[in-house]
């Protein structure tokens, strides 16, 4: 069976009819490849391939050119038009094409003017299949004019009057950029009181002292032609009313004076633009701004509204403290009454601005380019709209269609061209022009009729080699008209390709997603039409993968010694891996201690700085692998110190040869004190910038007693020299004299150059100054140079102070800058340095993520999706996105408030990021903003979505009251959390006996509905333990457990005699107390007869004047106590009859199952067990959990 290809990618079944891929009729554009195995006979109508924007404003003191490329076979030739007539460039000997190319020279730089080539340009391009025109090219030379001189009285104004001043720049092309500094090139603050419109006047809602200066100067730049026009600089003076009548009485009679108050506080009014209403025209795509300054004291706050709707969230931006409003990317829907409202404490005014937006032609369907073979079928379309809408009109070959050649193949129906049963004589470019009043549009589109057989573009025989379960990816490029259907074969005899394994591409390749060896061998490829057939054998081959089947191994090593990392590779034998040893991830030290050799890493000699990282690589032409093992190294076992000193320092310093970069310094050593000297240490202190401070300034050896030390200029040297033995180093010497070296230039620049905007249109350029010892003379300054890195702008340069920083202002948002910092002294300058590239200030993003999409993945995770915003409109470093994301409400409360929303940031250009933590069953909404340097964009539509139900919490509380002899009732409170619709409540419960033996375990369910509920025929006297928990169609929740008893029977309770109250207890009490009495007295009766017991008389014999008769702290006898008072109580006792709870009782009491001091007694002595979301207390014996036991475990240990 025949492998062919299909227009889409298909997957080869292992039988069925076969796959054709037919590479279309080409009613779709098909660009013929100029491959150089085609150009030489392959025929192709002209195409425009580059030319000069429509606008074209050139620089007149540079040659003018003119761009006009095009492609096709035979080459084309060019003709030009100027204001529609013939351009004859033979006649104008400052005027050259260049070769190959329709592109103009214009020779302006040797003699003749810009001014005379100003016109509207067009090129044609033509060869024998066709002509294709440029578009109306508009030649004009940028223009900078400088201002017109005039005189400007100072300004004298009262405080808290307004005023404008006026900039009126000079009319240039393109359009000045205006920007107001002061005499040192520093911008002049700007705030809601003092702003500058988009005229380029200066605005002040009211003056106040502070304004008060002598150069407020208007600047216009003039980018075309990096030039910077200046005003005069304008005097202000604001005065208080004191002040002004002091001015008057110098200059005018006593009678006109100015009232004692300053300015009034007054209510708003509108400096620009003038009266109630005015009208805005702006046109689809453009930035729309709208600007209201007003007056008033105090300051009025600027509000911005749309009378008709919203302002569109995504694209609105505020500028120049929100006096001017900006729309981007306007649309027709953006039209309507903008009003501005300006606002202060004494009232406010309005403003109404009715915006319409109009649309030059824009493409809906472009005309795209037709291979056609003779006798099919195509169509030509073009559709575009505006506003007004867009007059279509067609040309062919560069002529109206309505006088051009009849074709009888081609019929025109509005904005398209249906071909039918064309010919070779059909082959032509046809041009549609779609205009309005506010610009046009030209596209250039061919039809190539052509019979051509099949061509395969991929070279014979090529070898391509996979590493096995890898894709293979095999080409087969290829060309014909009609579109030739591909076929793929394996193996010489023709074997047919009929596994699920092959996948097909368009471009007719052949791919093998998983290669394996068996996929080894010779594929052919067959390209068919009816004109003919053309094949193409290649050749693949799978190799083994490379692997490290022995990695080298941690290891700890003493200080000194040696150690080996084993590397052994596996690789395929056809292939010849590479080894490379890393440490740290960068090269070995080029020393000789390190040593390699096939499959081992060899350190010798062991030292401190070895430790680390050590990466085994093994590289092929096809693939790699590698390896790491970390080398510690430790201090070797110690030796006994040394009985040895240091040595004495050095002596009688002297400096000879004195020249302007170098000296002799000569010295004595002291006593080595028996560890001989190995090496010297020479120090110098700069006495002119750094007094007191030593620098190292050269080693010697021991051997030594002099040293040749290089310089630098204008530095006051003073020396000093250390001796080092093996012990360690001596004093420093005496200093020596002092030696001044002359100045000379800088012969280094400054380091740590970055240029980083602090504000959107600035650039800061900071660098780390040189030191005085650097500096090399006095006048220490820097020359900072700077210009736009992709652009041919020249340097601009400026000298500035010994300081580290310099700020450009006026710098386009977030572009890259060529910086330069250049050291320069009173001697001359610093070698040229090398330029580093930085960017002027970041701004916040102007447009947020879209598309925005949310998968739920279950009921606590989700999964968002959003497209990257254009780079362009990020207007800084790229941070990151961040996702804003709240609960609205829960599914199963309404009214639940709003939570605060949770932030979320994802690095880089990740365009999806995962929200954990969800509540189920809840409402959610989201948004995501792109984030730089400078902050957040604009957020994105809020999206919303919604989370499965979950299992319920525990419920909140469980509690059991009015216990009987054979009942107990349960009431409890619903979980906090439901998530979810509750289905019913399921509880469990069973006895547990004195032995703390469970009984059988019941199951009841129980109504979702229910707080309550009434257990009924349970025994008397007994302790329950219970297990409840509620349940959503989901499952069940978690569990909350307590314990009950039921009371006791009062008929058994009746049996119980207490025998406190029985009459012949009570008798035999008095007598056994009678008893003692008459003991008690015999024994006196004793004592006063001169009687002693044995004990008493061994208390006498031996009496210990320590033993105290009492305990002074408690007054309790000190020689005998009870040591049962001190007792606990014993594990095993139960609760007493009177139902009184001790805490030393067993873990089984109902304080322990009431969590201790949550626990509570009725007034009827029954327990209530208040749930409090605890866990369990630890039980004071194992054999107890720590969480309530499983029914099922209680089912098993019940006996």
């Amino acid at each position: 069976m025949q492998l062919k290809i299909m227009p889409k990618k298909k997957h080869l079944s292992a039988g069925g009819v076969p796959l054709i891929l037919f590479l279309c009729q080409m009613i779709s554009a098909l660009d013929v490849p100029l491959d150089p195995k085609l150009l030489h006979d392959l025929v192709q109508p002209p195409t425009i391939t580059q030319q000069s924007p429509k606008d074209y404003i050139i620089d007149p003191r540079e040659n003018i050119v003119i761009q006009c490329e095009a492609k096709g076979k035979p080459p084309p030739s060019f003709s030009w038009t100027r204001n529609g007539t013939h351009f004859d460039i033979d006649k104008d000997p400052l005027v050259t094409m260049k070769p190959g190319s329709g592109t103009l020279v214009i020779n302006i730089m040797s003699e003749g003017k810009a001014e005379t080539y100003e016109g509207v340009y067009q090129c044609t391009a033509r060869n024998e299949r066709g002509a294709a025109v440029s578009n109306n090219i508009v030649v004009r030379p940028s223009r900078s004019p400088l201002w017109t001189k005039e005189r400007l009285e100072p300004i004298v104004l009262q405080n808290g009057q307004s005023l404008v001043l006026p900039c009126r720049p000079p009319i240039g092309l393109p359009p000045a950029i205006i920007f107001w500094m002061d005499n040192s090139f520093q911008r002049l603050p700007q705030s809601e009181r003092v702003s500058q419109g988009l005229n380029g006047d200066l605005y002040f809602s009211n003056v106040l002292p502070e304004d008060t200066r002598e150069d407020y100067i208007c600047y216009a730049r003039f980018n075309h032609t990096q030039t910077i026009q200046q005003k005069q600089p304008i005097s202000l003076k604001v005065i208080s009313v004191d002040e002004l009548n002091d001015t008057i009485a110098a200059n005018l009679s006593d009678t006109e004076f100015y009232g004692a108050k300053s300015s009034k506080e007054r209510p708003p009014t509108f400096l620009t633009p003038e009266g109630n209403e005015s009208h805005k025209e702006e046109l689809r795509g453009n930035v729309l701004s709208l600007e209201c300054i007003a007056e008033g004291l105090p300051t009025p706050i600027i509000y911005w509204i749309k009378e008709d709707g919203m302002l569109p969230a995504n694209r609105t931006f505020y500028r120049n403290f929100k006096k001017t409003l900006q729309i981007t990317h306007v649309s027709e829907a953006d039209s309507g009454n903008y009003q501005c409202i300006a606002k202060n404490a004494l009232g406010a005014v309005h403003h109404t601005i009715s915006v319409t937006v109009k649309a030059a032609p824009y493409w809906i369907v472009a005309p795209q380019n037709l291979v056609l073979s003779p006798g099919e079928n195509g169509t030509l379309i073009c559709r575009a709209n505006g506003n007004p809408k867009p007059r279509i009109s067609w040309l062919t070959n560069g002529v109206p269609i309505e006088i051009a050649l009849d074709d009888p193949s081609r019929k025109i129906d509005g904005d398209t061209i249906i071909f039918s049963n064309v010919q070779e004589s059909s082959s032509a470019v046809y041009q549609c022009n779609a205009s309005n009043k506010y610009g046009y549009l030209l596209a250039n589109a061919f039809v190539n009729v052509l019979a051509e057989p099949p061509r395969i573009l991929t070279s014979a025989n090529t070898l391509y080699q996979v590493i096995a379960n890898r894709p293979a990816l095999l080409d087969c490029a290829f060309f014909g008209s009609p579109m030739p259907t591909i076929e793929w074969f394996k193996g010489t005899k023709g074997s047919a390709l009929h596994e699920d394994i092959y996948v097909l591409h368009d471009n007719g390749t052949l791919e093998i997603p998983v290669a394996q060896k068996d996929s080894t061998g010779t594929y052919t490829c067959v390209a068919r039409n009816k004109l003919g057939m053309a094949k193409n054998e290649v050749h693949l081959e799978i190799k083994d993968p490379t692997r490290i089947i022995k990695q080298p191994e941690y290891a700890v090593v003493q200080r000194g010694s040696k150690v080996s990392f084993e590397c052994r590779v596996k690789h395929d034998h056809t292939l010849i891996p590479t080894i490379m040893w890393l440490k740290d991830n960068g090269e070995l030290p080029n020393d000789e201690r390190f040593s390699t050799d096939k499959d081992h890493l060899v350190v010798s000699d062991v030292k401190d700085d070895d430790g680390g990282t050590y990466t085994c690589t093994a590289n092929t032409t096809l693939d790699s692998a590698s390896a790491s093992a970390v080398l510690r190294v430790v201090a070797p076992t110690p030796t006994p110190a040394p009985i040895y000193d240091v040595p004495n320092p050095p002596f009688d310093l002297e400096l000879t040869n004195q020249l302007d970069k170098s000296v002799q310094l000569t010295w004595t050593p002291g006593d080595d004190n028996n560890s001989p000297i190995t090496k010297f240490i020479i120090e110098y202190e700069d006495a002119m910038h750094d007094a007191g401070l030593w620098r190292h300034q050269a080693e010697v050896s021991g051997t030594q007693t002099t040293a040749q030390l290089k310089l630098s200029p204008y530095v006051n040297y003073s020396f000093r020299v250390m001796a080092e033995n093996s012990i360690g180093r001596s004093m420093p010497s005496e200093a020596s004299e002092q030696y001044l070296t002359k100045a000379a230039e800088p012969d280094q620049n400054p380091m740590a150059v970055e240029g980083l905007g602090t504000e959107p249109d600035n650039l800061v350029i900071t660098w780390k100054p040189l030191n005085g010892f650097q500096s090399n003379g006095p006048g220490l300054q820097y020359k900072v140079s700077w210009r736009q890195k992709d652009g041919d702008d020249e340097w601009t340069s400026v000298v500035v102070a010994n300081v580290s920083k310099y700020i450009v202002s006026g710098t386009p948002t977030f572009v890259p800058y060529l910086i330069k910092v250049q050291a320069l002294n009173d001697v001359g300058f610093a070698p040229e340095p090398a330029a580093v590239m930085g960017h002027s200030g970041e701004d916040l993003p102007m447009v947020a993520p879209g598309n925005v999409r949310v998968s739920v993945v279950n009921s606590t995770l989700a999964e968002v999706h959003w497209d990257p915003v254009p780079p362009k409109s990020v207007r800084g470093h790229l941070q990151g996105y961040r996702i804003y994301y709240w609960k609205t409400q829960s599914s199963s409360k309404r009214n639940r408030r709003h939570i605060e929303k949770k932030i979320l940031t994802f690095q880089g250009t990740k365009t999806h990021g995962m929200l954990p933590g969800l509540q189920p069953y809840s409402h959610y909404a989201l948004n995501v903003r792109v984030v730089n340097g400078k902050g957040e964009g604009p957020a994105s539509t809020d999206r919303g979505f919604h989370t499965p139900e979950g299992v319920p919490s525990a419920p909140s509380s469980l509690k059991i009251v009015n216990p009987t002899l054979d009942s107990l009732t349960l009431e409890w409170d619903p979980p906090s959390h439901p998530n979810g619709i509750l289905t019913e409540y399921i509880l469990q419960y069973q006895p547990i006996n004195s032995t703390h033996e469970l009984g059988p375990l019941v199951d009841l369910k129980i109504p979702a509905n229910k707080t309550r509920w009434t257990l009924k025929n349970l025994n008397f006297s007994t302790r329950y333990k219970f297990y409840f928990y509620a349940q959503t169609s989901v499952g069940p929740g978690s569990q909350i457990t307590e314990e009950a008893i039921t009371t006791v029977d009062e008929a058994m309770a009746s049996r119980q005699v207490d025998i406190a109250t029985q009459g012949w207890f009570i008798g035999l009490m008095c007598a056994v107390a009678l008893l003692i009495l008459i003991l008690l007295i015999v024994c006196f009766i004793r004592r006063n007869k001169g009687g002693k017991y044995p004990v008493k008389e061994k208390e006498d014999a031996h009496a210990d004047p320590e033993i105290q008769p009492m305990k002074e702290d408690d007054g309790t006898f000190g020689e005998y106590s009870d040591a049962e008072d001190h007792k606990p109580l014993k594990k095993g006792s139960r609760t007493p009859s009177d139902r009184t709870v001790k805490k030393e009782d067993s873990d089984d009491s109902l304080v322990d199952y009431g969590e201790g001091v949550n626990g509570q007694f009725n007034e009827d002595g029954s327990f209530i067990g208040q749930y409090s979301g605890k866990k369990e207390k630890e039980p004071a014996e194992g054999n107890e959990s720590s969480e309530a036991p499983s029914p099922v475990n209680a089912m098993n240990s019940f006996v």
